[in-house]
Parts: structure tokens; C-alpha cells; sequence
């Protein structure tokens, strides 16, 4: 009898994409990187590999190890902070000067560009 999983496997981030060296869809999950499904279709590549977590959350609750947090259900702060050379600092503050905004909203507007 499988054990009940505390997160919901449908709450994780999964990828489909095709592989050429397969000939199939492969299904990843970013927070656990380790596991992956192929299949000929994009949707019974996923429902396999939500299978496949779906096991793996179990056997790891039933051996009281560290199951993770789906990245849609942690809390962030916002910050985060970056070491760069000293070069690509003045760079960013003259471009960030350029269009008339603080070094702190032309890198967010950049990271939001990609």
C-alpha cells in the first residue's frame, strides 16, 4: 500500500521537450533534476514522470527524508545580491543613467527582458 505524499505532484515544475537521441518526449522536473520520463506523446511523458515523483515522494516520507518544497509554494523575499567586477558595475550605472533610472531599475528591467 503506497503511503499518502504531503505535496501535491501536480504543483512541482515539470519541462516536456523532445529529444532527438530518443525520438521521444522527456519529461524533467526541475526540483528533482534526477528524474526523468520519455514517451512517444508530450502528455503520457508527463503523467509518467508525475508518476514517477509521485513514488519518489512517498519512499522519501516513508524513510523521513527531506521531501521538496514545489518553487510555486516557497516564499521569496525579492533581493538577492550579485558580485560583479568593478568594470561591469560602472557600465550598468552608465546605461542605468542613460535611461534616466536607478542601477536598481534598469537591472530589474533587464532581468525582466529575458
Amino acid at each position: 500500500m503506497q503511503t499518502q505524499t504531503p505535496v501535491d505532484v501536480s504543483h512541482y515544475t515539470y519541462r516536456v521537450t523532445w529529444s532527438v537521441e530518443d525520438s521521444e518526449f522527456v519529461a524533467t522536473c526541475l526540483e528533482l533534476p534526477s528524474l526523468s520520463w520519455l514517451a512517444p506523446t508530450q502528455i503520457e511523458a508527463l503523467r509518467g514522470l508525475e508518476a514517477v515523483v509521485n513514488d519518489v515522494l512517498a519512499d522519501l516520507t516513508d524513510q523521513g527524508e527531506k521531501v521538496p518544497v514545489p518553487f510555486s509554494e516557497r516564499t521569496y523575499s525579492g533581493t538577492f545580491n550579485v558580485r560583479i567586477g568593478e568594470g561591469l558595475h560602472r557600465d550598468l550605472v552608465v546605461h542605468a543613467a542613460e535611461d534616466g533610472l536607478s542601477l536598481n531599475q534598469y537591472v530589474v528591467k533587464k532581468l525582466a527582458s529575458i
